[in-house]
């Protein structure tokens, strides 16, 4: 091979791009010029009985209202209590993420890398792994119990008065939009990272005008809310994109992007595409993690270490280096290239709880909150590339509104057995509907039913345990992060 440049390779790579995506990104603009914070863990139940009492009762009142699954397709009650607070997500710049997987690292990336370079952040995302305050951040860090009941206290009789005035009450997630709102402007941030609960268009968090617009990979999730394909689903989720904003945008179906890239050129968006202005043009795995030379619209960023597993986070982190060069102007109003060294820091900072997350040893066990077909493909990819397992143990608890099969079918390849069961979710799949599906992909011999988690977790070491303590067994628990976040307690973790 001639000394071509590897990012020309990664462009020549790109056969699936469709021609006619010549004739939409002719009328858009394109974006390339030639440690951060510690993350904390998932906190646990406060260990003081009165504030664990007062954090109880607050999370009962959020308990009364409609859940995160029940939606009226508007911002019109978010919007309400928004005025009533004096339009708080209006103090401070954000970034503003949606897309099917991987958004959740993708923040928690973009915070380390904020962070890293002197700036307070606030980080908005969901759902939470075990404790409701995760999914309120500041300066890296889930907010404190006493500091997540007093915003829901200090907003509630404006949520009172919303409710009073709407045809709906507001719900449990536009509530935590605003409190999370209200946080930051309180702080304050410099900067606010909001992750999009579902879709984009009418998502409570979308009352915000993100500087910089992030799409992380489109694929079929929510099919009954979003629409059946990755068009359908592009068309909402775009609706994050504003007026003058910077698109960072990862690999997409063609058709999601054609999409995506039409909606730029309406509201005269820049945009920047992985495998064309931003991308990875290498990897190697590593112990803990792997090693990238990352390609970002001001230069190229090598020896970046990376905690986590898998390509698909690596390609996270070209997508969250290029949304925080696109916040600092890199590409725009600045040709240098971010500090390498803090860009290291920070990327060597990063934690993603639930994520490939090892909790055990002996045999290991690994937690992923993969819950649809593309993060289960995702996820059995980087489990073969990080573990040597001989043999492995599925646990697989879902939600009832998911596309099991197709998720079963992703790690039918990986697993040895899979052990069955359920979470504690009202939304959670009965442990014998999942054990039907699983015995018709995998066959009657390799599936176990245990539909209490305790138990399932139990018969999943125990087959792990047979291969013998140094023959590599493995565990892995997936399929919902409800799932993983009751077995990371189980497990001892938080």
């Amino acid at each position: 091979m001639s000394d071509s440049d590897p990012f020309d390779e990664i462009v020549a790579a790109e056969t699936d791009r469709d021609p006619d995506l010549a004739v939409i990104e002719a009328g858009s603009r394109t974006l390339r010029t030639q440690g951060g914070q510690p993350q904390a863990d998932v906190p646990a139940r406060p260990e003081d009985p009165e504030l664990d009492r007062a954090l109880r009762e607050v999370e009962a009142e959020l308990a009364t209202r409609w859940g995160e699954t029940k939606l009226e397709p508007s911002v019109s009650r978010i919007s309400a209590l928004m005025d009533v607070l004096g339009e708080p997500q209006r103090s401070y710049p954000s970034i503003h993420i949606t897309g099917t997987n991987g958004k959740t690292s993708t923040a928690r990336m973009i915070e380390a890398l904020l962070g890293a370079f002197e700036l307070r952040t606030g980080r908005y995302t969901s759902p939470h792994v075990q404790s409701i305050t995760e999914r309120i951040s500041l300066d890296g860090a889930p907010i404190s119990a006493e500091r997540f009941i007093e915003t829901y206290q200090d907003i509630k009789p404006y949520v009172e008065m919303v409710d009073g005035q709407q045809e709906y009450r507001l719900s449990f997630f536009e509530v935590l939009t605003g409190m999370a709102y209200a946080a930051f402007a309180d702080a304050p941030v410099d900067v606010a990272v909001v992750e999009v609960g579902m879709g984009g268009s009418w998502d409570a968090t979308n009352v915000i005008d993100g500087d910089v617009a992030v799409i992380t990979p489109i694929d079929l999730d929510h099919t009954d809310r979003l629409g059946e394909t990755p068009a359908a689903i592009a068309g909402e989720k775009s609706g994050i994109i504003k007026q003058d904003a910077t698109v960072i945008l990862a690999q997409q179906p063609v058709d999601a992007a054609q999409v995506l890239l039409k909606k730029a050129v309406e509201v005269d968006a820049t945009v920047a595409r992985e495998g064309l202005e931003f991308g990875v043009v290498a990897r190697q795995v590593a112990v803990g993690g792997q090693l990238l030379t990352l390609r970002g619209l001001g230069g190229e960023y090598d020896e970046v270490y990376l905690p986590l597993h898998g390509p698909y986070q690596a390609h996270n982190a070209a997508v969250a280096l290029a949304a925080v060069e696109a916040f600092f102007g890199v590409g725009s109003q600045r040709p240098e290239s971010l500090d390498i060294d803090t860009v290291r820091k920070a990327f060597a900072s990063v934690t993603s709880p639930g994520r490939l997350e090892v909790v055990r040893r002996s045999p290991t066990v690994v937690l992923d909150a993969a819950h649809n077909p593309a993060g289960a493909r995702a996820t059995a990819e980087a489990v073969g590339e990080a573990f040597d397992f001989s043999r492995l143990i599925g646990v697989v608890g879902a939600s009832g509104d998911k596309n099991v099969r197709g998720l079963l079918e992703a790690f039918e390849p990986l697993f040895a057995e899979v052990v069955v069961t359920q979470n504690s979710s009202h939304r959670a799949m009965d442990a014998d509907e999942l054990a039907a599906i699983a015995v018709e992909v995998f066959g009657e011999d390799r599936v176990q039913v245990e539909p209490r988690l305790p138990d399932a977790l139990e018969a999943a070491i125990t087959l792990a345990e047979e291969e013998g303590e140094f023959a590599g067994g493995g565990v892995l628990v997936t399929g919902s992060v409800i799932t993983v976040g009751e077995a990371r307690l189980l497990l001892g973790r938080g």
